[in-house]
């Protein structure tokens, strides 16, 4: 099958490459959108912009667009006029978005944007429970850092990264404030700046944390790099068991 990707950066956006990727899926492009507001429907905020030098490592045709609008079906007609521009030359049978499909404004927005043109949209891993998903996101190694948050119990998180260590008091604190445990449904968003797909780490140098309010806030990204990975050199085998090594 060939599709696009709705690609923000974020946790579930980039695990959906990766599960595109195990299902033999070819990517054709990614689409990432950046709002000039923080009231937009369907599209992350904080961050998108780093998208364009993410996807050049990862190597996939990407698509940079700007929304200015705040409503569900105009903003879906902006990943309709990407998706209908590229047909002949990149044809796709469907749209991928990240998560487990609750985000329901945004899935059913782009599906009925995208219907007229025979294209489907789903969520990557419908159905799932997204605790599992991200707990198999941080065994594989992705780092996410939180960028944006819209709910109570989030002000401590935002510009801290979700680990192995401290993904169980996330858990506890969704939990104690209500919020979905992968921040589906507006509550925050993600920047992933290493996982496996990754050539190169994504480097922050310098990021401010910004408050609306003691619910709501993002981060900007003053200062950042893309960093080479350190490669692994294997030791040269010494002492007894040497010589069955050659």
């Amino acid at each position: 099958m060939d599709v696009a990707v709705l690609y923000s950066g974020g946790k579930d956006s980039t695990f959906a490459i990766q599960h595109a990727r195990q299902k033999g899926w070819s990517i054709k492009y990614l689409i990432s959108v950046k709002p000039a507001r923080k009231d937009c429907y369907l599209f992350h905020y904080a961050t998108v912009e780093l998208t364009k030098d993410i996807a050049k490592m990862l190597q996939i045709p990407h698509f940079y667009v700007k929304c200015r609008v705040a409503d569900p079906v105009k903003e879906a007609d902006i990943v309709k006029d990407v998706v209908e521009k590229q047909q002949r030359k990149l044809k796709i049978d469907a749209v991928v978005l990240g998560g487990v499909g609750l985000q329901e404004t945004q899935l059913k927005s782009i599906q009925n944007a995208l219907r007229p043109l025979k294209v489907e949209a789903f969520a990557s891993h419908s159905g799932e429970e997204h605790d599992l998903v991200m707990e198999e996101m941080l065994k594989k190694g992705y780092e996410i850092l939180i960028t944006q948050i819209a709910s109570d119990g989030l002000k401590e998180w935002l510009g801290k990264k979700i680990t192995k260590e401290n993904f169980s008091q996330l858990k506890k604190d969704s939990v104690k404030y209500g919020f979905h445990i992968g921040f589906e449904g507006g509550y925050a968003d993600t920047l992933v700046t290493d996982c496996p797909l990754y050539t190169k780490k994504l480097v922050i140098e310098d990021m401010s944390i910004i408050y609306e309010d003691d619910y709501c806030g993002h981060v900007a990204i003053n200062k950042y790099r893309m960093e080479e990975k350190a490669k692994v050199k294997l030791k040269k085998p010494r002492g007894l068991f040497a010589g069955f090594l050659r």
